[in-house]
């Protein structure tokens, strides 16, 4: 059986890009966001428990950077299924030697990629077009006493935002910076 996805490895360990099929014709197309036979198959253990999806609506806004601590740590799949966005995953894995360096992939309606981000990673994005829509598959539910966040701006990380940060919550904006004592998560 052939499968609807394709991986590929980035420059940090776990982090996968998935590359998702898509079947064309005159009306349009049809492609799998998720199929756990496929997974499986491929040897990627992500069990669905929560399904989000959020919509943005101007270019250049940035949403990040979002993490949860053990015993609620996640994989999570992103997808933009409406649009551009500049994807970023950040490693935060204790004793990681890629530890607090990050990836960022262009996922877009187009390109049919998402990003396959492992436990002890925190995830953010900028949106590259008005109204992006993205979908997320998790492994755990959100548990708002386990979620961790980082500051988007936070020079110990530098994260190369494609366009300028236009629009940011005020949630977001109040995210910690990185501190020396900050030893990194452990999963």
């Amino acid at each position: 059986m052939e499968s609807n996805f394709k991986t590929s490895t980035s420059r940090i360990e776990d982090l996968l890009i998935i590359q998702r099929f898509s079947r064309n014709d005159s009306r349009g197309f049809f492609s799998k966001i998720f199929n756990l036979e496929d997974f499986d198959q491929l040897g990627l253990d992500f069990q669905v428990i929560q399904i989000n999806q959020s919509f943005t609506k101007k270019k250049g806004s940035v949403r990040g950077l979002h993490f949860q601590f053990p015993p609620a740590a996640e994989k999570k799949m992103v997808s933009c299924i409406r649009g551009e966005v500049f994807d970023v995953a950040l490693d935060l894995r204790k004793g990681s030697k890629t530890f607090l360096n990050w990836h960022g992939e262009v996922l877009s309606e187009k390109n049919f990629k998402s990003l396959l981000i492992p436990e002890g990673f925190a995830h953010g994005f900028q949106t590259l077009t008005d109204d992006c829509e993205m979908l997320y598959l998790h492994t755990e539910k959100y548990s708002p006493d386990l979620e961790g966040a980082l500051n988007v701006n936070d020079p110990a990380i530098k994260i190369q935002w494609p366009l300028e940060v236009s629009e940011l919550s005020e949630r977001d904006k109040q995210h910690p910076y990185i501190t020396k004592e900050f030893e990194g998560v452990s999963v």
